[in-house]
C-alpha cells in the first residue's frame, strides 16, 4: 500500500478480534497445532465480522484495488457469454472476496468448514433485505474506474442469487472444478504447520481449471489470533513461503505487499497474490 512495489515471480490469519499479550507464547509452548486439533465450530462469526468488516479499512481497500484490477484485466480474455464457476475458499464472515468475482461468474460457491460461519453466510444470503449494507462500502471501492463492476446495479441482491453456501475443508477440495477463485486469510490461519499451509495453498489452486485466474490474501508473520473467547493457530509465512507453496501449481504470480499494522498484535502486514493456475 502507499506505493509499495509489487514483486512479480517468474514461476510458470486469519484476521482477529484481538490477540492478548502472551497468547502466542502460550500457543508456542503447547507445541504445534494441526488443523484437525481445532474445533472450528467455535469460531465467533459475529465478533469476527464486527471487528474486521463493519467498516472498510484502508488495508482492505488496497486489497480490493489489487484484486478487482486483476480480475477485470482477465475478463478481456473471456467470451462475453461465458459465466465461469467461482469459489471462495474459507469464506468465513467475509463477503467481499465473492463480490470481487461477481461480474465474472454465474455461480459462486462459498466454501466453508465451520458450522458457525456457514450459519452466518446463510443468514446473510437469506435475509429479506439482503446482506448487511456494510458491504456497499466495499462495492463502492470495486466500481471505481472499473466498467465490469459498474454494469451491476444491485450487487448484494445479485450475490444472493448466484452464491451458495457449501460445507467443506480446504483439504477436501477436488481438482479442476472452478474457473476463478479466491482464498483470503485461510491457508496460514488454520494451522501452525508449514506443510499444512503449503498443502492448503496448493489444494486451493489445484481446485481450479487450467489457466484459471485466482487471488489469495495472507497475514504476514502471524503468531496466532483470538476471535471471541477462543484462540486459533497461525503459520508464520512471508513472500518466499507463499512463492514456494505456489511453485509448480501456478504461473504469472504477482506478490503484492499491503501495509497493515493496527488490526491486532502479532503480524507484520498482509500479502495479496494474484496469478493463474498452471496447465
Amino acid at each position: 500500500m502507499n506505493g509499495t512495489p509489487a514483486l512479480t515471480a517468474q514461476i510458470a490469519g486469519g484476521r482477529t478480534v484481538g490477540n492478548p499479550a502472551g497468547a502466542a507464547q502460550a500457543e508456542s509452548a503447547a507445541g504445534p497445532r494441526l488443523n484437525e486439533d481445532v474445533d472450528w465450530d467455535l469460531f465467533d462469526s459475529a465478533a469476527y465480522f464486527a471487528h474486521n468488516y463493519s467498516t472498510l479499512r484502508p488495508d482492505d481497500g488496497e486489497i480490493i484495488r489489487i484484486v478487482a484490477d486483476f480480475f477485470e484485466q482477465q475478463k478481456q480474455q473471456w467470451p462475453d457469454t461465458w459465466r465461469p464457476k467461482a469459489i471462495d475458499v474459507g469464506a468465513g464472515a467475509n463477503l467481499y472476496p465473492a463480490l470481487t468475482m461477481l461480474p465474472f461468474t454465474g455461480e459462486i460457491t462459498l466454501y466453508e468448514r465451520a458450522s458457525s460461519n456457514r450459519a452466518w453466510l446463510t443468514e446473510q444470503m437469506e435475509q429479506e433485505d439482503g446482506p448487511s449494507p456494510t458491504w456497499k462500502q466495499f462495492w463502492a471501492e470495486m466500481i471505481r474506474g472499473r466498467s465490469a463492476y459498474q454494469t451491476i446495479n444491485d450487487p448484494l441482491n445479485l450475490l444472493t442469487r448466484r452464491a451458495r453456501v457449501v460445507k467443506g475443508s480446504v483439504y477436501g477440495l477436488q481438482p479442476e472444478q472452478y474457473d476463478i477463485g479466491t482464498m483470503f486469510f485461510v491457508a496460514e490461519s488454520i494451522t501452525t504447520r508449514d506443510d499444512e499451509f503449503e498443502r492448503a495453498t496448493r489444494m486451493f489452486v489445484n481446485s481450479l481449471r487450467a489457466h484459471a485466474p485466482f487471488a489469495a490474501a495472507f497475514m504476514k508473520n502471524s503468531s496466532g489470533y483470538r476471535v471471541g473467547e477462543n484462540t486459533f493457530p497461525a503459520c508464520s509465512v512471508d513472500e518466499n513461503d507463499i512463492l514456494r507453496a505456489l511453485s509448480g501449481v501456478a504461473r504469472d504470480v504477482t506478490i503484492n505487499p499491503v501495509e497493515s499494522n493496527d488490526l491486532r498484535d502479532g503480524y507484520g502486514g498482509m500479502i495479496v497474490v494474484t496469478g493463474r493456475k498452471k496447465m
